[in-house]
């Protein structure tokens, strides 16, 4: 889905479908009152933002997970596997899994360490520390209630912020501010902007400012190309492609996690090739093509940087350091 430009400000749409939002909310603390929570054994580090939509949270867990392993910790990745058939626990083999068993996102994420989807969070948080796992990062979980978290970080795109500030479907927010600052250990706040929300905020939440930066970037540096994106916010890697100097003669944007048929890839290589361009796309939207679709399609890597990675290391260390 894309997001509604209501969502942005608090115009009369938002207005009106406030009401709606206790529905929501009252859903999401029945979701809470009747599942049962349980700690793996091993800890748990949780990345996930306040809003539906692409914030950077795989990039911040590929991150954690490096900054992990700088401190000697075996991490796990774990994912509820959204888009893909199967329902864990399982951990992902990223030479035999795609995308329509295990989802993109976990696909992308064995990529740098061992990843685990489960729809059932705290059955695959104990099946990944019995695999050995000495800690655990949970992807896109803030909102699940099933796994008592060590540490909570929220991820915001400092261009977007958190919207409107109203839940869904008034705005984008999946819990009120209030309910979500009282989860997290510190916001990740990734971009150069500077969103009106961070004026409200108590002075005790740590805000840690970080960068995506591409990892080829001088691959594609001057040259032409077709970009397309199924991800959240495709202006995003628009934006990326533009900070390595690529020359986009033009982008096609898919819904999230979109599923691209051979024809729409066809369509694509005309595309490319009547402009005399290259087709290029997302490392997570590479996950979800067949193997026998991807001769000619190039990714561009990215990787989060911290302004001050010795923030995040000290939060890190002090929750290993506990208990």
């Amino acid at each position: 889905m894309r997001a509604p430009d209501f969502w942005q400000t608090d115009a009369m749409m938002a207005r009106a479908l406030s009401p709606l939002s206790w529905l929501w909310r009252a859903g999401a603390g029945i979701r809470a009152m009747t599942t049962t929570m349980r700690h793996p054994g091993c800890k748990v580090f949780c990345v996930g933002n306040f809003t539906i939509g692409g914030a950077g949270k795989t990039p911040t867990a590929q991150a954690l997970y490096q900054t992990l392993r700088d401190l000697g910790v075996e991490a796990h990745f774990l994912s509820r596997g959204y888009g893909g058939k199967l329902a864990g626990p399982h951990q992902v083999d990223p030479t035999k899994d795609t995308a329509s068993d295990v989802g993109d996102e976990p696909l992308l994420l064995a990529q740098s360490g061992p990843a685990w989807i489960s729809r059932d969070r705290g059955i695959g948080a104990e099946a990944a520390c019995n695999a050995g796992a000495q800690a655990i990062i949970l992807d896109d979980g803030l909102q699940n209630p099933s796994v008592i978290k060590d540490c909570s970080f929220a991820v915001i795109d400092s261009g977007f912020g958190i919207g409107n500030g109203r839940v869904i479907p008034a705005g984008p927010m999946r819990e009120t501010l209030e309910q979500g600052l009282a989860k997290i250990r510190a916001i990740i706040l990734i971009g150069d902007g500077n969103p009106a929300f961070l004026d409200t905020l108590p002075a005790s939440v740590p805000i840690l400012r970080a960068h995506v930066v591409a990892r080829n970037g001088p691959a594609f540096t001057g040259r032409r190309v077709v970009a397309f994106a199924g991800i959240g916010r495709p202006a995003k890697f628009y934006d990326s492609l533009r900070a390595v100097e690529a020359n986009i003669v033009e982008t096609v944007d898919f819904a999230d996690h979109h599923v691209f048929h051979k024809d729409e890839l066809a369509a694509l290589r005309h595309k490319a090739t009547s402009q005399d361009a290259d087709l290029v796309t997302t490392e997570k939207d590479l996950m979800r093509l067949p193997s026998t679709e991807r001769d000619g399609i190039s990714a561009l890597g990215i990787r989060l940087e911290f302004d001050a990675p010795e923030q995040l290391v000290n939060i890190v260390s002090a929750v290993l350091s506990d208990g």
